[in-house]
């Protein structure tokens, strides 16, 4: 059986072990595949291992000895998963292997926005600490989290994981969430969106992208948040109308926003969020420590295992 990674170097640049996936049959790695050249890479593969890379109709009409397409990844927006179906080819994706990471992440920008550690550490490493004539100093507002509350924005594995975490920070933590019965937790209520966006200090996104809460952080959301407030986001970029929330830091109609994801990725040189001095971005980061990436890999060689078995799992239909 031929297995043929079209994009590897998205989630292993070489320090994860492909051992998992070369025990279950001729593996085929390339780091990046452009558009001219998916078919011809793809053209005689049983699997094809994709992260990225665009699998529409026309591209699974070719490939007439595709059978699976494992993702390397959770999200699958870039495969056309009706002409896969249509061509009775099995989809199969990862969820859940970069969860603890993802809560660590939203944490980590919480606390660069609450404690400023890396203006702090710039400004010594800068010689201001060894030219002041006081013992201490502090170049902007510190602010604990003891006692504030955090609203949580999409309550599955991840809002719940950051829940847990916010207890030991002494957080109130109230959320926004389709299934409050289901998902209930000790500690956690549940409100209206609206009530999470008024009476959060800190609000952190976990929701999944679609077309109900495209954009839904924007100008009139903003408006309900506290000016103290901080945004977290490091779901999906398209949930913040990033001209908005750009144009409420600048007159600091919310304190500061600490962003994982843009709408797109990556950013264009305009970017109206790139710069402003109380926002903080990464590069999509959240997800990508080493001990996620080799639970994706091991989740990756599980599921193509159950698949050769007749069973698939983690099956999108």
């Amino acid at each position: 059986m031929k297995i043929v990674a079209l994009d590897a170097s998205h989630f292993n640049e070489g320090d994860i072990d492909w051992s998992p996936i070369k025990s279950l049959g001729s593996l085929v790695i390339h780091h990046a595949t452009p558009d001219n050249l998916i078919i011809k890479r793809a053209l005689d593969a049983d699997i094809i291992l994709t992260n990225k890379v665009v699998l529409n109709a026309e591209t699974l009409s070719s490939l007439s000895n595709l059978k699976m397409i494992a993702v390397m990844a959770t999200g699958y927006n870039n495969i056309d998963i009706e002409a896969a179906s249509k061509n009775g080819v099995v989809v199969s994706n990862i969820k859940d292997y970069s969860t603890n990471f993802v809560a660590q992440h939203a944490f980590a920008l919480m606390l660069e926005l609450t404690n400023q550690c890396g203006l702090h550490g710039t400004s010594v490493a800068s010689g201001e600490w060894n030219n002041d004539s006081g013992w201490s100093y502090w170049k902007t507002p510190l602010t604990e989290l003891s006692d504030k509350t955090l609203g949580i924005i999409g309550f599955g594995s991840i809002g719940q994981k950051v829940a847990k975490i916010a207890k030991g920070f002494d957080l109130k933590v109230i959320a926004s969430h389709k299934h409050p019965e289901r998902d209930k937790m000790e500690g956690v209520t549940f409100h209206s969106l609206d009530n999470v966006l008024m009476n959060s200090d800190i609000i952190s996104l976990h929701c999944p992208l679609n077309k109900d809460n495209f954009g839904f952080i924007n100008a009139k959301s903003i408006k309900q948040m506290k000016k103290t407030a901080i945004l977290i986001n490091t779901s999906r970029g398209p949930l913040i109308n990033q001209s908005d929330l750009a144009e409420a830091l600048k007159n600091k109609a919310i304190a500061g926003a600490g962003l994982d994801v843009l709408s797109q990725e990556p950013p264009s040189n305009n970017n109206p969020l790139i710069g402003i001095p109380n926002c903080i971005v990464t590069p999509h980061i959240a997800w990508a420590s080493y001990e996620s990436r080799k639970r994706l890999m091991n989740i990756l060689a599980d599921n193509i295992k159950a698949f050769k078995k007749g069973n698939p799992k983690n099956v999108i239909t």
